[in-house]
């Protein structure tokens, strides 16, 4: 881990659109370059989204105003601008048409390539479709699709109108998608009869019927026809996608917003509570996204992208907005990375001549294991940076992805931040050196640091990830809980953004992250509280209480195992025990379905009635569980080894 693996050489020195930055203002190495960046955080976003000609409609008159505190920071006010104005218009304006913008790859090898033209007439047409269906600025849309060319679509068309986009996770159960829509009080939804996976259909419609039941606020759903498979149709409420698109008259100019009006919520989990819904705005979300994606990653317009995601994470819209705002190609995936063959994201890479794969851990050990023959075989040349992000690596798996996949050539761009920020505290640069698994540093105009517990810096040692500056892109407090906001993010240190991270910073500067401070679970690297889990196992009628915790897993990060207390006169059996995995894989999705369900007689709690799920997930994994003077009945935690 001490080990430099990789400098940097060639084009990512001379010729890297952080290079040409750090020239344009007289900088002269990555350190001054962080260092200035965070001086003064008003001269780096100026100058930042001068370099990287962000367009607006009519200049802001104020980069940053802290009047409200750090929690309520408001960013280029006076401002005017459109995401859509830097991701399309401007590249047809320039001519660039017949630029391929989104390729498509079905799980049953179907392709389909959008240019920018194409982009822009099917965004203009969706548009239009949205305003005649009664959607007007700041209404809230919801995007419920497999990774299809229309999450482009859809997410631009809502951004041209003002209306708030709303991406949800395709895979998720309707429980967990009725929660979103009613949270943001969903006026459209977007949707499609189904996608597949592994060769199976998915019926994606099926699950969102099941949650509009609960989501009384969308009067209308739009319906790709992915499949074209048989679906049930509520008539009034259900329209057939590409009819109601071919008769609406397309919006073909965009509409100038506010620098803070909303452009998405995007939800992410906390360990107590609903969902939280993160609101981002135009100027905030653009201005960090492309920041990271140029700087980063170090896309250029002749680059094509590759990231295994889903709209409904947060890298979803980063990829979109990041890579169309400079003109690149994006490369759109359905299906799973090992199906047909393990080969094919390799295959992927090879036909496509892809430039930048970004993946997740726990993806890249699903695909060592079907072992180094797979990867051999294909021609990953045109490879010249490697992405990560979403969990915690291990030595192992990333000394495989650097060295099989990219061939020792090719940065690790490893980054850690948060649905929460809609991009990174930490990232690499391709002009820094590397050791396995290294974060590198803060992100550029992020005022990161590593706090012990009384709020103190702290080196070469494990302690809190905290940013001591507002970002543009730092959600506007959590959608109808401002206080649960304040809570997460700035009670524990004064006026500090709490991110809720171990961190650790070696003798040498290089950052590491040592997973989460609280007890929220990531499976594959999706997060998801314990409570969304227990609050599906306590609503089955046997069931009293629960707690969930996250398990090391080998491929996924984290497992989920639970902890049930069932009510009088139900037994503990295996038949039960099945049904509750199902229970929860039906409502949140397979992904979450639990590993283990144990039968027990009570939770360890405080005497405030709190369940401590960190005293349980350490004695389960037969670790040291702490101080334990705070819970009121401490033989439940001693019974937690003993659990049928």
């Amino acid at each position: 881990m001490d080990e430099i693996v990789w400098r940097p050489y060639g084009d990512y020195l001379e010729r890297s659109n952080v290079r040409r930055f750090m020239e344009r203002h007289g900088l002269g190495s990555y350190e001054e370059l962080v260092r200035w960046s965070v001086e003064d955080v008003e001269r780096f976003w100026r100058a930042a989204l001068e370099d990287l000609g962000i367009e607006w409609y009519r200049p802001y008159q104020k980069v940053l105003d802290r009047s409200a505190g750090f929690a309520w920071a408001q960013w280029f006010l006076g401002g005017k601008i459109n995401i859509v104005r830097n991701c399309l218009d401007r590249h047809l304006e320039a001519g660039q048409q017949a630029d391929v913008a989104v390729v498509w790859e079905g799980d049953d090898g179907a392709s389909r390539e959008l240019t920018y033209g194409d982009l822009g007439r099917d965004v203009a047409r969706l548009a239009g479709a949205l305003r005649d269906l009664g959607v007007r600025r700041g209404d809230a849309v919801a995007l419920l699709l497999p990774m299809l060319p229309e999450v482009v679509t859809g997410l631009f068309a809502c951004f041209r109108i003002g209306a708030v986009a709303v991406p949800i996770f395709s895979g998720f159960g309707p429980e967990a998608v009725a929660v979103r829509l009613r949270d943001a009080e969903v006026k459209v939804l977007l949707t499609a009869d189904g996608g597949l996976r592994r060769g199976t259909p998915v019926d994606v419609k099926a699950q969102a019927d099941r949650a509009l039941k609960d989501a009384p606020s969308v009067k209308h759903v739009l319906v790709f026809r992915r499949l074209k498979s048989p679906v049930a149709w509520t008539d009034g409420r259900d329209l057939n996608w590409e009819e109601t698109v071919a008769r609406a008259t397309p919006v073909e100019e965009t509409d100038p917003l506010d620098s803070e009006d909303r452009s998405m919520i995007l939800y992410t989990s906390g360990t107590t509570g609903r969902p939280k819904g993160c609101v981002h705005t135009h100027a905030g979300a653009l201005a960090q996204i492309v920041k990271e994606v140029a700087y980063a990653m170090d896309v250029k317009p002749e680059d094509r992208f590759f990231w295994l995601t889903d709209i409904g994470w947060m890298m979803g819209p980063w990829e979109i907005i990041g890579v169309t705002a400079l003109g690149a190609r994006l490369l759109l995936f359905e299906g799973a990375p090992n199906h047909p063959n393990p080969d094919r994201v390799w295959d992927l890479i090879e036909r496509h001549r892809i430039t930048h794969l970004g993946i997740a851990p726990t993806a890249i050990r699903l695909l060592m294991r079907s072992g180094d023959e797979w990867v051999d075989r294909h021609d990953l040349s045109s490879l010249r940076i490697l992405g990560s992000t979403g969990e915690p690596w291990d030595p192992s798996s990333w000394d495989w992805y650097f060295r099989k996949v990219g061939g020792g050539r090719c940065p690790v761009i490893n980054i850690s931040g948060g649905t929460e920020i809609v991009g990174c505290h930490l990232s690499p640069l391709p002009i820094t050196e590397l050791k396995p698994c290294t974060l590198r540093g803060p992100g550029l105009g992020m005022d990161v640091d590593v706090f012990d517990e009384q709020g103190k810096p702290v080196r070469g040692a494990v302690g809190h990830l905290v940013c001591k500056q507002p970002a543009p892109s730092m959600t506007k407090g959590f959608l109808n809980d401002p206080q649960r906001y304040l809570e997460t993010y700035f009670s524990k240190f004064p006026d500090v953004w709490y991110h809720g991270d171990w961190a650790y910073v070696d003798a040498d500067g290089f950052w590491f992250l040592h997973g989460r401070a609280d007890d929220t679970i990531k499976v594959a690297g999706k997060r998801v509280g314990p409570a969304e889990i227990e609050g599906v196992l306590t609503a089955h009628p046997a069931v009293s209480e629960a707690a969930a915790i996250g398990v090391p897993h080998e491929v996924k990060g984290e497992a989920v195992v639970c902890f049930v207390v069932l009510k009088p006169g139900y037994s503990p059996n295996d038949e039960l025990r099945i049904a509750l995995r199902g229970r929860v894989a039906n409502q949140l999705g397979r992904t979450l379905r639990p590993k283990e369900v144990k039968f027990v007689q009570a939770l360890p709690k405080t005497r405030s009635a709190k369940i401590v799920r960190g005293a349980i997930r350490k004695r389960w994994l037969g670790e040291d569980a702490g101080d334990l003077s705070s819970i009121e009945n401490p033989e439940a935690l001693e019974a937690i080894n003993r659990a049928r």
